[in-house]
């Protein structure tokens, strides 16, 4: 059995992992009969949202890893603890919190940095010949990351967050929510999710490609 660790970055979309797509990432790997093994970094948060009026809640912290645990039921992984010798691949749901707790694109723009445990796993897996994938704005940790390399990305059709990203000489490519964009050359898939999608069932179909894609390549 394909073991695929899922990086997430704390839970709600405007803070943290977007649960939808990290749900579905989990239920795509569970219906190909790979083991998802779930991670995240143990750090605070950059802030934390109210989603119910989508500001910022003043005085509040959270976890990344404990609020990241409500998605994985509790089975998760310090992200500094994750040996990535024993998955066979990885994936990065997008939200919010892929740009402000796993990077600060979301803070910094062109300039941004990759949390360095972030950093770690995605070069080491890059380094064993491991497949990425990439969701919704993870992306940008990608272009980020592997830009030099130039890698082969989408998040959707924003031309002016893909021109951000290409100053890194990754190299955007425009895609629609159904499909997946992949990188063979470097193993890195992306796709566009919540990017785009208007509709959950729309989500599904890229990232469902995008897993597939992934294990195809492991």
């Amino acid at each position: 059995m394909r073991r695929v660790a899922v990086v997430l970055s704390g839970c709600g979309v405007f803070d943290g992992a977007e649960i939808h797509e990290a749900v579905l990432v989990l239920l795509a790997l569970d219906r190909a009969n790979a083991q998802a093994v779930c991670a995240a970094p143990d750090i605070p948060q950059h802030h934390v949202v109210n989603h119910l009026t989508g500001q910022p809640a003043a005085g509040e912290t959270r976890n990344v890893l404990v609020e990241s645990a409500r998605i994985a039921r509790g089975r998760i992984t310090p992200l500094r603890q994750l040996n990535v010798d024993e998955v066979d691949a990885l994936i990065l749901p997008g939200g919010s919190g892929a740009a402000k707790n796993l990077s600060d694109f979301a803070l910094a723009g062109e300039d941004f940095a990759v949390h360095p445990d972030v950093a770690r796993v995605l070069e080491a897996a890059h380094r064993a010949g491991k497949p990425i994938g990439l969701v919704c704005i993870a992306p940008a940790i990608g272009a980020r990351l592997f830009g030099g390399l130039g890698v082969q990305f989408t998040i959707g059709t924003d031309p002016g967050t893909a021109q951000t990203l290409q100053r890194h000489g990754a190299r955007h490519v425009n895609c629609g929510v159904l499909d997946v964009v992949v990188d063979r050359r470097l193993k890195i898939a992306s796709t566009p999710a919540y990017m785009l999608a208007a509709r959950i069932a729309d989500a599904e179909v890229g990232i469902s490609k995008l897993v597939q894609a992934v294990l195809e390549m492991a």
